[in-house]
């Protein structure tokens, strides 16, 4: 997940961006009566790690959720020291999405796969978004004249060994944005104390940063150099991380979260002029909801398969997403138009939630942006939850569902529309952005009175890109986005 395509390459080669990710493992207590406990906590806690590993000081990774199919959507809040000069605090909302599924999982900033695990062991590898730098727009005063230092992407590999409450990792990344072409190799140990509802995660971590990844982020090049900034270049060394995370379960899915750390800087990285000093701390809080599987197994193979075909345009100048689900504004760009064309296939995680005529919904997709030559076409990966609720008094005669979905998207070009408006705005742009889906469809089954096609529904919806106000560091720290209005047919299957 790199940083879109923007002017302001660093000069120096790359930047390479991984957070180190620190994520709770509750120790393996095989007791029925813990059973569902442990799912519930696991996720909050590998939570806090992740969030904390949002800002490169956690190198103890741990698994978020316990049970296959599992998912979860929440939020963090934190704020942290900037490592620059004048760099002042940074405050940052980090959007948590999470799956983990049998062989492929979803991690916040990380994606990636299970190569090998049994009950206390495993190798991963996984791709992961680098959260250290800052973007052009929120540079510190010590960075002006210099070039951008901001997030990237990194590929990884991991080994973990889970023996009780002790959790020891191995991991090792390196730049795949072209950025640093830096690489750093993480050592991390973690020990789980819980109670009823809460649990406490202490979490030491030792880092190794090559030269590279230290004087993408840290290093002054020649043409930089002022007469209170000299020319520097950072070698490698290594960092020092103690953290303490925690989380309290208040309801059967919901649990609160948060976290304490501090990192120890090399004296390569503390003696850059932009420097400010060797010791960082951060702290951070928020919440996660689980949806579990413990209603519907995303992975069962007698659960329904829900595909969507869609085709659309972006909105016009104007046209944004609360306007359009209010109906004030449903118009469409005819200046300079762009088109989208996808599908995305879903499988339910929860029906008839709480027993409500709710249903909440897992998707992934494609879709393709369709640019009319005023660049390239490309390809769009989108993965979001999305919940329907369908409890209207005309339901049973015709069956119509409300719709909104919430999750990430990843784009392999940055839109021709986002790049247009920011560009007019002069604020960066992001490959990787928040996603937003609202929708509504009616059965095409009930309206025609064919009891075959009940399950095949016609509708509208959004597809909303968005950098949630600029304040999330994870989505580029953008302020903007895109909408596309699409229709579309989905069925069950």
């Amino acid at each position: 997940m790199t940083q879109s395509d923007a002017p302001g390459a660093n000069p120096r080669g790359s930047h390479s961006s991984n957070t180190p990710s620190t994520t709770f493992r509750p120790p393996r207590v095989d007791t029925p009566a813990m059973h569902g406990l442990k799912r519930a906590l696991t996720l909050g806690s590998a939570l806090c790690a992740i969030a904390g590993a949002a800002h490169a000081q956690d190198a103890f990774f741990g698994t978020v959720l316990q049970e296959p199919g599992s998912a979860g959507l929440g939020f963090v809040m934190r704020t942290e020291t900037s490592p620059y000069i004048d760099g002042d605090n940074r405050d940052d909302f980090l959007p948590l999405y999470l799956y983990e599924g049998e062989r492929f999982f979803m991690r916040a900033n990380e994606v990636g796969v299970r190569i090998w695990h049994d009950d206390t062991m495993g190798f991963e590898a996984f791709a992961e978004r680098r959260l250290e730098g800052y973007p052009e727009d929120t540079a510190p005063a010590s960075l002006e004249g210099m070039q951008i230092r901001n997030t990237g992407a990194d590929l990884g590999a991991r080994f973990y060994l889970q023996q009780g409450a002790s959790r020891w990792d191995l991991s090792v990344r390196h730049d795949i944005a072209n950025l640093s072409h830096g690489t750093e190799a993480r050592a991390g140990y973690s020990y789980t104390i819980q109670g009823d509802r809460w649990r406490l995660q202490p979490v030491a971590l030792l880092s190794w940063r090559s030269a590279d990844l230290n004087d993408f982020y840290y290093g002054v090049s020649p043409t930089e150099a002022r007469p209170d900034r000299a020319v520097y270049d950072a070698g490698a060394g290594f960092n020092t991380t103690l953290a303490l995370y925690g989380e309290y379960r208040i309801f059967q899915h919901w649990s609160l979260i948060g976290g304490a750390y501090a990192t120890q800087v090399s004296s390569e990285i503390s003696d850059s002029p932009i420097v400010e000093d060797d010791l960082r701390w951060g702290v951070m809080a928020g919440a996660v909801y689980d949806f579990g599987n413990s209603q519907v197994r995303w992975d069962d193979d007698t659960s329904p398969t829900y595909i969507k075909v869609f085709y659309g345009r972006d909105s016009g100048e104007g046209c944004h997403l609360v306007r359009i689900m209010a109906l004030q504004c449903v118009s469409l760009n005819d200046d300079d138009p762009t088109d989208i064309v996808g599908v995305h296939v879903g499988r339910p995680f929860v029906s008839r939630f709480n027993d409500w005529p709710l249903d909440i919904i897992g998707y992934v997709g494609v879709l393709r942006h369709l640019e009319k030559d005023r660049q390239r076409d490309s390809w769009q990966i989108d993965a979001y939850m999305k919940g329907f609720w369908y409890g209207f008094p005309w339901s049973h005669r015709v069956n119509t569902r409300v719709g909104f979905g919430i999750g990430v998207s990843y784009a392999e070009r940055v839109p021709y529309t986002e790049v247009s408006a920011q560009a007019r705005r002069e604020e960066n742009t992001s490959k990787l952005l928040n996603y937003l889906e609202p929708s509504i469809d009616v059965s095409v089954g009930d309206i025609f009175g064919s009891k075959r096609w009940h399950d095949l529904y016609f509708g509208f919806a959004v597809s909303h890109r968005s950098g949630i106000f600029g304040s999330s560091q994870l989505l580029g720290t953008v302020d903007g986005g895109s909408n596309y209005i699409y229709a579309y047919l989905e069925g069950a299957f």
